[in-house]
């Protein structure tokens, strides 16, 4: 039995109308609003991982250490946060893979947990990210870079490393 064109368009018109009703009616009882970032778990731990590797060198021993740490991965969070939404979920994203082992493992090549990974296993991904062919993750290289090194800079006290010696006092 052979179906006539115009009853093949009849069904096709009705089925698409029939998607979009359902799409609508999805949306306006699942509203999708961005979530802010959020900074926790194995992406906090990444995060500790990659702040040594950038700033190799920078950052004090001992105790003051960890304090700077912690003080950079704060200021660091807070930075994510005044970006737009969507690049926020973004950096989510970015961190979601860094955070998740296989994905970890597949693009760092760093196989334990971040607690475990070495100051140069951290740089090496890095300096292949900063040169891979792939643009996304010469992009991702780029963020924490970024992300990293504001966070550092933004606090006074890492000034005097770099010979800055703050802001114009006639336009602050």
């Amino acid at each position: 039995m052979e179906t006539p064109r115009r009853t093949f368009l009849k069904a096709g018109a009705l089925g698409a109308l029939a998607l979009a009703a359902g799409g609508g009616i999805y949306r306006a009882t699942h509203p999708s609003a961005p979530q802010r970032f959020a900074l926790d778990g194995q992406a906090r731990a990444a995060l500790h991982a990659i702040i040594p590797a950038i700033l190799d060198g920078a950052l004090p021993g001992g105790a003051a250490r960890e304090a700077a740490l912690a003080a950079t991965t704060e200021r660091v969070h807070q930075a994510i946060l005044g970006l737009p939404l969507a690049t926020q979920k973004e950096v989510q994203d970015l961190f979601g893979l860094l955070a998740l082992a296989p994905a970890r493992r597949l693009l760092t090549g760093i196989a334990g947990g971040w607690e475990q990974a070495t100051v140069p296993q951290v740089a090496g991904f890095l300096q292949d990210w900063r040169l891979h062919r792939l643009g996304l993750l010469r992009s991702a290289y780029q963020a924490l870079h970024d992300l990293v090194l504001g966070g550092w800079y933004a606090d006074p006290s890492s000034w005097a490393a770099i010979g800055y010696p703050g802001p114009i006092k006639e336009l602050a």
